[in-house]
């Protein structure tokens, strides 16, 4: 770890990210340095300097690279490096909506979809979040965000998808909502209809009430429904009674993929709450777990850099 990281802890003491702000910054120092890393393919050096800078000062690195070598960084370090840690050092190069709306793309991108990555960024991002994601999404790829989920999904899951994509909050009952999906489940086949408008278009504090009434809503869902709209309506109602309990047991499945998108896109959000879920529900520290997996060489340091510390 960089010895001056502790130094702008302080900086920024209370956010919940793990990965903040670097003090002493200096972006001509770091090109310097990076410059230096590529040529000896030193992945350590650039692990080191990425992995403790924010991503707005990323974006400077990255521009002041441009500047004084006429050559762009992500294709230097493509060009230096190779594996999972080229990928996750490019992935901390990108902007963070940029991330987000890339996440997305590679989750439908060849034979079949990613349905819960899709899920995870849909049911965990603000409907704000979502318009600036889909802008992004058009930008990068040229194409409309809500038409490739449309193309990648089919009935009554195609309809949950979108609704997520275009949701906004909207006041209501608590009490006339509970009613509502209880009766869209008296019938020979249950009504997802309902379930949509309402898990997808109610504040979060709103949906907390609901799923306190003593509606087992889980058991509701897995009960009534199947295939890609259960999946997608319990994803949705994890994420409302807790995103962080979600968020760490999508973590604990240790698959790569996973561990390494969540953490980059949360490391300067809330990836501290996270941990700490993940903790309550492992009963081992994430930047233990991390250590005794397949986790290996730059790879590991740069991850066990992005979870910071013990928990």
């Amino acid at each position: 770890m960089d010895p001056d990281y502790f130094k702008s802890y302080d900086m920024c003491w209370g956010t919940l990210g793990t990965v903040r702000p670097f003090n002493n910054f200096h972006p001509d120092r770091d090109v310097q340095e990076i410059q230096a890393a590529l040529q000896t393919k030193d992945a350590g050096t650039l692990v080191r300097i990425l992995t403790n800078r924010s991503n707005a000062q990323r974006q400077d690195i990255v521009r002041t690279f441009r500047e004084k070598t006429q050559k762009d960084l992500n294709a230097a370090l493509k060009k230096a490096l190779s594996g999972e840690v080229e990928v996750l050092l490019l992935d901390l190069l990108m902007p963070p909506l940029e991330y987000e709306a890339h996440r997305l793309q590679k989750a439908m991108e060849g034979l079949g979809t990613d349905e819960e990555t899709v899920l995870e960024i849909l049911c965990t991002r603000s409907g704000k979040q979502l318009q600036e994601i889909s802008l992004a999404y058009k930008e990068m790829y040229k194409k409309d965000l809500e038409k490739e989920l449309k193309g990648e999904t089919s009935g009554d899951f195609a309809k949950l998808v979108i609704a997520l994509l275009d949701k906004e909050d909207v006041p209501s009952s608590v009490q006339r909502d509970v009613q509502a999906l209880i009766a869209s489940l008296n019938g020979k086949k249950a009504d997802v209809v309902p379930w949509i408008n309402i898990l997808t278009s109610r504040d979060t504090d709103h949906l907390n009430n609901e799923l306190e009434t003593g509606q087992a809503m889980e058991e509701l869902v897995e009960g009534r429904f199947s295939g890609d709209v259960q999946l997608g309506l319990m994803v949705l109602v994890e994420c409302i009674e807790s995103p962080y309990a979600y968020l760490a047991k999508r973590i604990a499945t240790m698959k790569p993929s996973i561990v390494q998108g969540l953490m980059v896109s949360h490391s300067e959000e809330d990836l501290l709450f996270i941990r700490t879920a993940f903790l309550k529900l492992t009963g081992t520290s994430l930047y233990t777990a991390l250590q005794q997996k397949q986790f290996k060489g730059d790879h590991l340091q740069a991850l066990l850099a992005i979870c910071r510390s013990e928990d």
